[in-house]
C-alpha cells in the first residue's frame, strides 16, 4: 500500500494564520542571525511576517521567537509563539514545531487557537509517516493526537480533517502488519504470518487491506495442511467481499475451480503455478 506522506492540507488554514497580523506593516526582512537589538513589538512581528512570507524561515521563526522574549506580555508574544512553531512545520522542523506548540498549549489552555495548536501538532506527526516498511511509531503518534483533535474539538474544521487522515493512518498501521505477514510468509513462517493477518482483520477490519488478509490467510492454512480453516476464511472472504479478485483467488486454490485473479497470483507464495 502506498501512502502519500507529504500531504499538505492546510494552505489555508495556515493562510489564515496570517489574519492574526493585523499590524500596520512595517519594517524589513533582517540581515543578521545573532543580534538582536530592543526594537518595538510591531516592527519584530511584521519583519517575521514578511521573512515567513518570503519562505525565509530560518529569520522568521527567530524573529517570532524575538517577539516573544523582548515583549513577553505584549498580546502579540502570544500570537508570535504560534506562528513560530508554524514556521517550524513550514520548514519542516517537526521537532522544534512540536516543542513550541507543547509549549504553547501548556501556557495557554484557553486561547481561541487552542483548536489550531493540536491540529498543527498533529500534523508534524502525520507528514513524518514513511513507508510500511519501516517504523511506524510517527503514525501511532499521528494517530493519538489527530483523535485528539477530534474529540476535543469535535465541531471544528481541524476535527474534520483530521478523521480523514485518521482513516488513513489506520490504513497505514494495517499496511504495515501486512508488509511484516508477507515478509514471514514467503520466509515460510506461516504461523508468524497467521498472527499478522489477524492482527489486520481484528484491530483493523474497516480498512482496505482485509481482503487481501483473508486471502493470505488461507494461502498459509493450505501451506499448513489445514484445509477446513482455509475453506472456512475463504468463505469469511466469498461473504463480506464476493466482488474482490481476492476472493476469486482464495475460491480457486480451495476448490481447484475457475481461475486466479490476473495480477497478483493466489499462487505467488504457496509456489503452485
Amino acid at each position: 500500500m502506498a501512502l502519500v506522506v507529504k500531504i499538505r492540507t492546510v494552505t489555508a488554514i495556515g493562510g489564515a494564520m496570517f489574519a492574526l497580523a493585523t499590524l500596520a506593516a512595517c519594517g524589513s526582512s533582517s540581515s543578521d542571525d545573532t543580534n538582536y537589538s530592543e526594537q518595538p513589538v510591531e516592527v519584530l512581528y511584521n519583519r517575521a511576517l514578511d521573512d515567513l512570507a518570503a519562505q525565509d524561515y530560518k529569520h522568521a521563526a527567530k524573529e517570532f521567537e524575538e517577539v516573544d522574549r523582548q515583549h513577553p506580555y505584549s498580546v502579540w508574544a502570544t500570537k508570535a509563539e504560534i506562528m513560530a512553531a508554524f514556521t517550524y512545520y513550514e520548514s519542516n522542523k517537526y521537532d522544534d514545531a512540536i516543542i513550541a506548540l507543547d509549549r504553547f498549549i501548556q501556557l495557554h489552555p484557553g486561547h481561541k487557537d487552542i483548536p489550531y495548536a493540536y491540529y498543527l501538532k498533529a500534523l508534524c506527526y502525520y507528514e513524518q509517516i514513511s513507508d510500511v516498511g519501516r517504523d511506524q511509531r510517527a503514525t501511532q503518534q499521528a494517530l493519538d493526537a489527530l483523535s485528539e483533535v477530534a474529540k476535543r474539538f469535535p465541531d471544528t474544521p481541524y476535527a474534520r480533517d483530521a478523521r480523514l487522515k485518521i482513516d488513513l493512518a489506520i490504513d497505514q498501521l494495517a499496511g504495515q502488519e501486512m508488509y511484516v505477514g508477507r515478509f514471514y510468509q514467503k520466509a515460510q513462517q506461516y504461523v508468524g504470518a497467521i498472527n499478522r493477518y489477524r492482527t489486520v482483520i481484528e484491530r483493523y477490519q474497516t480498512t482496505s487491506q482485509v481482503p487481501e488478509a483473508l486471502h493470505r490467510l488461507v494461502e498459509c492454512y493450505l501451506a499448513l495442511g489445514v484445509k477446513d480453516e482455509a475453506k472456512q476464511t475463504a468463505a469469511v472472504l466469498g461473504y463480506n467481499f464476493p466482488g474482490s479478485t481476492w476472493y476469486q483467488d482464495s475460491y480457486y486454490l480451495v476448490t481447484g475451480e475457475g481461475s486466479p485473479a490476473p495480477g497478483e497470483s493466489s499462487g505467488k507464495f504457496l509456489g503452485l503455478f
